[in-house]
């Protein structure tokens, strides 16, 4: 059945109505001021977040600024380290060298091996990377590897011109004096705990001479932890005694000593409670009992 004209007039009429009221509806609700109060809050909240996130994200960049500094630190003492190895590694080359009577340009321990391939320059600034750091650290290692290659051939050379007869080890580092500790388990002077000794020591007066136990070269003449000023002679076969707390220093590295030879003066530097020498010998880099070596008979 069809609607007339009059019918559909009054349904569009009634179906405007509703829908201004729906309308009217939800302006209300959104004008209200709960709803402004909630929305205030919401932003409110987001701009917190906001913030928070910024300080997280600040404190993080700082915690890794510090590890980063903490790091170049590091290598920065290793370097210097290694540059300080370099420089007693150069003056011990020098000084074989020119006692082995080697030509210079064979052993010129101031710079490497010749060498080739393309280079990359870096840019060079007063403050050093971390990866800057770390090439200077690899340059240096190779440098110190070839410095033991030649100090290898030229320990070789000396000991065999020059030491071949007098190298071997026996007697008592000083002229005068007694064995006041021994080698092995004992109580620590310092803390009276049971430590590890591992040398003997030999009681005398201060300024009383310190002798090589038998001729070899000087691989160490300066201040070393624990040991106070400490002299090392390399032997050569593996063999190398150490003089430790002297008072003062008669020889440099890459001196050639003979046996006998006063080398130092008793003192008392280090971790050391009064005069004495504190003596050990070495077999490969790691310490024995001196006591077979101070009895031995001397070798005619």
């Amino acid at each position: 059945m069809r609607l007339k004209k009059a019918h559909w007039l009054s349904a569009l009429a009634l179906f405007a109505l509703i829908s201004g009221g729906v309308v009217h509806l939800f302006i209300s609700q959104d004008d209200s001021p709960k709803n402004i109060t909630s929305t205030q809050q919401i932003i409110a909240t987001n701009k917190a977040l906001d913030n928070s996130l910024i300080t997280f994200s600040a404190e993080q960049a700082d915690k890794l600024l510090v590890a980063e500094q903490q790091k170049t630190i590091a290598l920065s003492v290793k370097l210097a380290e290694l540059q300080s190895h370099v420089l007693r590694l150069n003056a011990l080359g020098e000084r074989l060298a020119e006692d082995a009577n080697i030509p210079q340009k064979e052993f010129n321990f101031s710079q490497l091996p010749p060498s080739g391939g393309p280079s990359q320059y870096l840019v060079e600034s007063s403050v050093k990377s971390f990866t800057e750091l770390f090439s200077d650290i690899s340059i240096l290692e190779t440098q110190l590897s070839n410095n033991e290659k030649q100090l290898r051939l030229l320990e070789s050379l000396t000991l065999g011109h020059h030491i071949q007869d007098s190298s071997y080890l026996s007697g008592r580092p000083i002229k005068r004096g007694w064995l006041s500790s021994y080698f092995g388990v004992r109580k620590d002077p310092f803390n009276g705990r049971p430590a590890m000794h591992k040398g003997v020591d030999f009681a005398g007066k201060e300024d009383a001479d310190i002798i090589a136990t038998a001729a070899g070269v000087v691989s160490w003449a300066s201040e070393r932890y624990g040991y106070g000023n400490l002299i090392e002679i390399n032997h050569g076969n593996g063999l190398k005694t150490r003089y430790g707390h002297n008072k003062q220093i008669l020889v440099n590295v890459g001196d050639v000593v003979e046996k006998g030879q006063i080398i130092a003066h008793m003192g008392s530097t280090g971790r050391s409670t009064g005069p004495h020498v504190h003596y050990e010998i070495l077999r490969k880099n790691k310490q024995i009992n001196p006591l077979k070596f101070v009895y031995r008979k001397a070798k005619k």
